[in-house]
């Protein structure tokens, strides 16, 4: 059984046992959270699409860490005017484990 689900404006199709790098959610390591915004449900030959959720789906997963992504380095340059700006940037994300689908 597959999902698709919308967290952190972004879509990811799910599957019950996957491991996915999401935008950063406020709940700790070892946390329970409900997706409820499923888009489709798929199961085998069936497929059920909501307009725009399904009614009554869910997605169970855990929070195994919080963390941030590798440093990014912006780097603005204007030639011959001697503007040089250096930024780095690490995205936070949150890595969960899907549990069950419910439809």
């Amino acid at each position: 059984m597959q999902a698709i689900i919308v967290t952190g404006g972004k879509q990811y199709k799910v599957a019950e046992g996957d491991t996915l790098f999401i935008e950063k959610l406020d709940a700790e390591a070892g946390q329970t959270v409900t997706f409820d915004r499923v888009l489709a449900v798929l199961d085998g030959d069936q497929a059920t699409f909501g307009a725009p959720t399904v009614a009554g789906a869910s997605v169970e997963a855990s929070v195994v860490k919080n963390g941030k992504g590798k440093k990014i380095r912006i780097f603005k340059y204007t030639p011959k005017k001697g503007y040089r700006k250096r930024q780095g940037h690490r995205q936070p994300y949150t890595k969960v484990q899907i549990g069950a689908i419910k439809a």
